[in-house]
């Protein structure tokens, strides 16, 4: 007998689609999974059950009366609980919303749905999205499941973990400036992060809005490509969507990297742990042998990174957070967490008079050089690889006291967010059992490039066939 949770959803798609399972029957897999493994994981704040068994049967009838419903007609998703659900809680993590139930669903739920897809739950994350570890929960802490003891990476810790254990095929998360990738290379899935703009983040409650993207989890790139199908193109309702026409991300996605010319960013390997840049410079060498050429390059900014975003994602937030007052929805401001008080006060002292010049202005004015360095290197190359974390999951409570050391978790991924550009994470090997993932980065809007070399590289070493120990 198949273990249908096991599967990825271009298996499952082929397995619906030729009436050898019902949508029912996987739906109630997913959800028994669900239920048994997050009280040890707490992957889930809420689990939908009698909401995904509906829509389960649903598609079944449709099926049933040979109605052509999609790729994804029937696939078991988590969504992130950042994301607006009509007729489900929707907390962000935090004790502010523990009793928010939203009257409409955000653009890309609307999508899903015409998609005919079925909705699991409602899965953890650092509340607000402030954070790297899926720690600062107001509902707990999500665990890795490759290491319990370990953090799955944040903020959308929930999402990932989700994906990897077989409690769901695919999983939406959000990107701020780590929130998809660090928790894709922290749980062995591939994650994609893409360009601002691409994905409409209407009805997804903001954390930084000039930085937010709309991106997802999946256990494979051609599984990854079929969702950002369903989800990216305009929306009249988000100003920040692109009016340029989406691609069919899965075709010519066997291309291969023939002729490819693919850089690594000196400053990204610099002073890297040894067995990390080991391990992404044998997946270089695979694409390199694949017909791939290689060369160094650089972009200078790198080391302001983190500052700026620190100055920028903070100022953001307080602005956006200043709107949770108890009074139209939700609970008192004084059921903040420490994470969302330190980054409205970071936020509130830089944006106030006689800082402003002196932070957020420079800020800004270092931000638009760091995107002038990914201008300028996509004249050289057609895509970069780097490596996701300068470090391996690291323990529950390790970084918790130590903002600063928390927020460097973060200095590989941020730089893309304040550029724009699309990146890519997939898995690229294990170090003591532990996954480790790469980024593959690219110019605006060159998502089906970056999904072209995830895939060769994919084929060659299949890593998301190394599952974590969970138990059935």
């Amino acid at each position: 007998m198949i273990d249908t949770t096991a599967l990825t959803i271009q298996e499952t798609c082929s397995l619906i689609a030729s009436k050898q399972i019902k949508t029912v029957e996987l739906t109630h897999s997913f959800l028994d999974r669900a239920k048994k493994l997050n009280s040890k994981l707490n992957a889930f704040i809420t689990i939908c059950e009698e909401i995904a068994l509906k829509q389960a049967e649903k598609i079944d009838d449709l099926i049933s009366d040979n109605q052509s419903l999609g790729p994804l007609a029937g696939i078991p998703v988590g969504i992130k609980d950042l994301y607006l659900t009509k007729g489900i809680k929707t907390t962000a993590g935090s004790k502010v919303l523990e009793n928010y139930i939203p009257v409409y669903d955000s653009t890309s739920i609307a999508r899903l749905k015409e998609a005919n897809v079925v909705i699991i739950g409602k899965t953890n994350l650092d509340a607000w999205g402030h954070g790297s570890s899926g720690e600062n929960s107001d509902f707990g802490p999500t665990k890795n499941p490759y290491d319990l003891t370990r953090v799955p990476g944040g903020s959308s810790s929930g999402s990932a973990a989700a994906v990897v254990s077989d409690m769901c095929l695919a999983a939406f998360g959000t990107d701020t400036g780590s929130s998809v990738r660090l928790p894709a290379a922290f749980c062995n899935l591939v994650g994609l992060k893409p360009t601002y703009g691409r994905v409409s983040r209407y009805g997804v409650i903001a954390m930084a809005s000039s930085l937010d993207s709309i991106g997802h989890f999946t256990k494979t790139v051609y599984d990854n490509a079929l969702v950002l199908n369903v989800t990216a193109g305009y929306d009249p309702r988000d100003s920040t969507t692109s009016q340029d026409k989406v691609s069919d991300y899965t075709k010519d996605i066997q291309k291969g990297v023939n002729g490819l010319k693919i850089g690594l960013p000196r400053e990204y390997f610099k002073d890297l742990d040894k067995d990390i840049k080991k391990i992404t410079m044998d997946a270089v060498k695979k694409l390199e042998n694949a017909g791939a050429s290689i060369q160094e390059v650089s972009l200078p900014h790198t080391q302001y990174a983190v500052a700026t975003y620190y100055i920028i994602q903070p100022s953001e937030v307080s602005s956006n957070l200043a709107r949770y007052d108890g009074i139209r929805f939700g609970f008192a401001r004084d059921k903040f967490g420490q994470e969302a008080k330190r980054r409205i006060i970071l936020g509130t002292f830089t944006l106030s008079s006689g800082y402003y010049d002196a932070y957020y202005l420079k800020a800004m004015k270092v931000r638009r050089l760091i995107k002038e360095d990914f201008n300028n290197v996509f004249k050289k190359v057609d895509i970069l690889i780097c490596p996701t974390s300068p470090s391996l999951p690291f323990k529950l409570g390790e970084k918790v006291n130590n903002p600063l050391q928390m927020y460097l978790s973060d200095i590989f991924v941020v730089s893309q967010n304040l550029a724009g550009v699309p990146s890519l994470s997939v898995p690229c090997g294990f170090i003591r059992n532990l996954p480790v993932g790469m980024q593959i980065v690219g110019p605006h809007f060159s998502e089906k490039l970056l999904y072209q070399a995830g895939y060769t590289y994919e084929q060659e070493t299949k890593w998301y066939e190394r599952k974590p120990k969970m138990g059935n």
